[in-house]
């Protein structure tokens, strides 16, 4: 499975809202959305954006059409800076305010949303995650074993994205793909879309493998980095190869281990000896990969109690507080529960 890229909407003036809720309620509409359904799509973001302006002032948007077992929706990431929420149970009461409103908001979109999550710190900012679907979800949702979840955000004034990243599981294993094109726009995007099809349809077991066969078939496009990953559900490992700077990072809330890659651009030159390095599998490792539209100085440690959240508020966290803003950037997370 991949992500295309998301869209961003910068929200600091109650002027664009009408703007905003239009494009969003388009995405719902290409995602199968009935009047009922856009409508409480209308609501979640009108909710959102006013949150933003009554309560840090401005912030942003993230935007992506979903799947899920043929099940079409849309995900929405909320993030600012201001100052926090001090006591988020008691703000998802309806009546409590702190600006003198209704004090509907919040709860407003966790009732209407199929998946709700919220994650806050004092002076850092708030992170609220709202996914709404075609059809409502059962309400029992079993946990998977293998939990993937990735932000891809083209950078600014570029329609196309240069980054990307694909996912599938075969033969006992779980394979990962994140890719960044030389550059950014079409002909990055063009770079990295050979890529991933190029794995999509790979049939090599090893991260090195993989690598050589991607750099095989992009030899007539501009070049990309790119970092293979593979999770071997029988040795209970990571296994990982990577050319160019993708930042690959596996640890927990207390520790990480940051993973090197070698120089070289996939389609025109990788090492000739290159090989995989492995880590073994403990309970409640994530992986993250970024790629250079992230600053690389960050450690999983700067967000306490978040791993209680769902995966998409971490990707929101890393890149509310990383993103370089000069160049396509994303971030993908693994989580494997066994």
């Amino acid at each position: 499975m991949d992500n295309k890229a998301q869209l961003l909407f910068h929200v600091a003036d109650r002027s664009y809202f009408a703007l905003v809720k239009k494009d969003i309620r388009a995405v719902g509409i290409q995602q199968g959305f009935s009047e009922e359904r856009s409508g409480q799509l209308d609501i979640i973001v009108a909710e959102l954006c006013s949150n933003l302006v009554k309560h840090a002032g401005h912030g942003y948007l993230i935007v992506k059409p979903i799947e899920e077992k043929g099940n079409t929706g849309i995900e929405i990431l909320c993030t600012d800076n201001g100052s926090g929420i001090s006591d988020i149970r008691r703000m998802l009461q309806d009546g409590t305010s702190t600006k003198n409103t209704l004090g509907h908001g919040l709860g407003a979109i966790q009732r209407l949303s199929d998946k709700f999550d919220i994650y806050s710190q004092k002076d850092w900012g708030t992170i609220i995650l709202s996914r709404l679907y075609q059809h409502p979800l059962a309400h029992y949702i079993p946990k998977f074993t293998t939990e993937v979840k990735g932000l891809v955000i083209p950078k600014t004034g570029e329609r196309l994205c240069g980054d990307g990243f694909y996912y599938k599981q075969t033969n006992n294993k779980f394979k990962l793909f994140l890719g960044d094109g030389l550059g950014h726009g079409p002909e990055a995007a063009k770079a990295v879309d050979e890529a991933i099809n190029s794995f999509k349809f790979c049939h090599e077991e090893s991260p090195v493998d993989i690598i050589k066969y991607i750099h095989s078939t992009v030899k007539k496009t501009r070049g990309l980095v790119g970092t293979v990953v593979i999770f071997d559900f029988e040795k209970r490992e990571w296994n990982i190869c990577g050319v160019g700077n993708i930042l690959t990072k596996i640890g927990n809330f207390s520790q990480s281990k940051n993973y090197m890659c070698y120089n070289g651009i996939l389609g025109h030159n990788i090492p000739g000896s290159l090989k995989e390095q492995i880590t073994p599998y403990e309970p409640g490792q994530y992986l993250v990969l970024c790629s250079d539209g992230i600053k690389t100085k960050w450690e999983l440690s700067n967000y306490p109690g978040i791993f209680k959240n769902d995966l998409s508020i971490l990707t929101g966290a890393i890149y509310k507080d990383h993103t370089r803003n000069t160049d396509d950037s994303s971030v993908v997370i693994a989580k494997i529960n066994l």
